[in-house]
This record gives structure tokens, sequence and C-alpha cells, in this order.
């Protein structure tokens, strides 16, 4: 198997709710593994909380979120943003608004400079996402 890069997002608590909205916007199929399945319910940690959460979706993409350890600081936003792009701009474009749900739009989506639709936000969870609907061949 060739190597692939997956994001993984950690999240103060919220893990299996961004699963869940995730889930509902990209399709896919999610699996969870809690704290207390692997003994880590100790500590402080909510044995419910998410140890290790995964989404594949039927477009390839595996992403995969967990909720943060007591006294690991779970950052958002800032200097990673997660980018959907293709030419499916229905696909595309409900994605944009699902994630945006709760969120914040940050750049409407709408057609750049260079031709694409491009869009950003927040979503409700503080992972930001980046939309490039390309533009068709001329």
């Amino acid at each position: 198997m060739a190597p692939r890069l997956s994001p993984y997002v950690c999240l103060a608590g919220t893990a299996r709710a961004a699963l869940d909205h995730y889930r509902s916007v990209l399709g896919g199929e999610v699996t969870v593994s809690t704290f207390a399945e692997f003994g880590g319910g100790g500590g402080g940690a909510d044995p419910d909380g998410v140890m290790h959460g995964q989404l594949d979706t039927p477009d390839g993409f595996t992403l995969m979120v967990s909720d943060a350890m007591p006294g690991a600081a779970a950052s958002t936003g800032g200097n990673v943003a997660l980018c959907l792009s293709g030419d499916d701009a229905a696909h595309l474009r409900a994605c944009f608004a699902g994630l945006a749900k709760g969120g914040e739009v940050t750049t409407p989506l709408e057609v750049q400079v260079w031709g694409d639709e491009y869009g950003a936000l927040t979503d409700r969870f503080g992972v930001d996402w980046m939309v490039n609907v390309s533009a068709p061949p001329a």
C-alpha cells in the first residue's frame, strides 16, 4: 500500500459530535474507540470519550478525530486547514454548506481571480476548512 496522508483532529470533548456531523456532510462510515475500551478511563479521561475515531468516506477521504486527554491542550484553528477540492461543483457546494452550518464563513464560496470557486470557513468545532471547485476547462 502506498503511503497516504490523513488529517487527525484533536478536540476538547466534542469528537463524537464532530464525527457525526462530518459523516452527515461527507458520507461514509465512522468507527470509534473509547478511552474505556483501552483501559484509559482513569487519569481524569472521560471513559466514553473518543480515544480514536475515524471517518472513511465514499470519496476516499479518511479523517481521524479524537478527544484531548485531560491536561492536554486541544487547540483549534490557526495554522492548518482541511481542503476539499475537485470539479464536482454540486457535491463540493453541498459540502461547503454542510460544514458551514453552525460555523463561520470567512470567505464566501464564489468565483475567485484564478477562475475557480473558492471559499473558507471555520466549522462549529473550530476546524478550518477550504473548498475549491475547479473551473471547467476553457
